[in-house]
């Protein structure tokens, strides 16, 4: 069965009040977890207005009890940028407040400006310090005295300061048992990281903002890897991230796509910028209406909307490229003055539009 979710970065304009906007992505969550969506994806950046989320876990902590059922999960926690020890230690916390509601998603940082804020520039030593930093912190759960962990970048031990029987020197082990899920985001075809997800069992996340044919190139990059170590992965754990919206009509939906101060086309300026500034092919002076028409392209590629009809034929064509998955991580935006609009769009997802595609999935791949 197909299930659904919420995947939120967030994004919203720079300038916005930030107590506004954090209340705008919890109400989206709690009306996700009224729907049933079985899951919710928070981003953590510290050096942008625009993603102003600095702690997913602090953040998902404020939903425990404001939902029921609805996971938690992060998306994603840069590990290069905390102390293995000091995430271990509320992860866990958050686990055991939320009964095991946390599913915890990491990676290696995404955001140019919190790379140089914490000197992590190098992308090696970025992907390097993430694989150190979640073996750590695997360690800290294990139970387990005289604590040692040693790496090219990391080197942490606890050893000589232990009572146990006082408690000290013991770390807190989470509520689910060994740990939570361990989830990490997908993005480039035949993924090495896809690769490392499959060896390891973590859960892999297809980004939003990724071409539909180099998703389709991750499950089986995925799933080969997990083989070859003996592991035998049901399709239901693959996540896709996705932006979708239910409009009124499809005429409506054009005005919204070409709208080049709407919400998407200022989504997919900020993500190609981004993108640039990494690989060092924008400037310090950059023109930003110059990079402006690709952004517009880049939304109306991979943004699906349109009246509910359309929607449903553009997600059944997406699902005949990439084949059958487990969850379609909705991407939660900036909702504007577009609240009620946003609002109905993830409620048809959810009450008229999901039975139908587990019903062309049931049929189409002979579940």
């Amino acid at each position: 069965m197909l299930k659904l979710g919420l995947f939120m970065m967030p994004l919203h304009p720079a300038n916005k009040d930030v107590s506004i906007s954090y209340e705008e992505d919890r109400q989206i969550i709690i009306l996700a977890d009224k729907l049933n969506y079985t899951e919710a994806w928070m981003g953590e950046h510290y050096s942008s207005t625009a993603e102003p989320v600095t702690s997913p876990l602090i953040f998902n902590a404020s939903l425990i009890a404001a939902t029921k059922n609805i996971k938690l999960g992060t998306g994603v926690i840069s590990l290069p940028q905390q102390h293995p020890a000091v995430v271990a230690g509320q992860v866990a916390l958050l686990d055991h407040l939320s009964k095991g509601r946390v599913i915890l998603g990491i990676g290696a940082g995404g955001l140019v400006s919190d790379w140089e804020l914490f000197d992590n520039m190098d992308g090696r030593s970025r992907a390097i310090t993430m694989i150190e930093s979640i073996e750590s912190i695997l360690e800290f759960w294990r139970d387990s005295l005289n604590y040692k962990y040693r790496g090219e970048f990391l080197d942490i031990s606890l050893n000589k300061n232990i009572v146990s029987e006082l408690g000290i020197g013991k770390f807190i082990k989470p509520f689910q048992k060994p740990h939570p899920e361990i989830a990490i985001s997908l993005k480039n075809p035949n993924s090495m990281t896809a690769k490392l997800a499959g060896e390891r069992g973590w859960i892999p996340i297809s980004g939003n903002f990724v071409e539909v044919n180099d998703i389709a190139t991750h499950w089986p990059t995925y799933k080969e890897a997990a083989n070859k170590v003996g592991l035998n992965p049901s399709f239901k754990k693959w996540r896709i991230g996705r932006s979708v919206l239910i409009t009124s009509s499809n005429s409506e939906a054009k005005d919204i796509i070409e709208d080049p101060s709407g919400v998407f086309s200022h989504y997919f300026l900020y993500l190609n910028t981004v993108s640039k500034l990494a690989s060092g092919i924008l400037g310090k002076n950059i023109n930003l209406n110059e990079e402006l028409p690709s952004a517009m392209k880049k939304a109306k590629d991979l943004i699906i909307l349109g009246d509910e009809k359309t929607v449903i034929e553009k997600l059944i064509n997406f699902i005949d490229i990439v084949g059958p998955f487990g969850t379609l991580l909705l991407t939660g935006h900036d909702t504007g003055n577009f609240k009620k609009m946003w609002q109905n769009s993830f409620s048809v997802m959810s009450n008229s539009i999901q039975p139908i595609l587990n019903k062309y999935i049931n049929q189409k791949f002979k579940f």
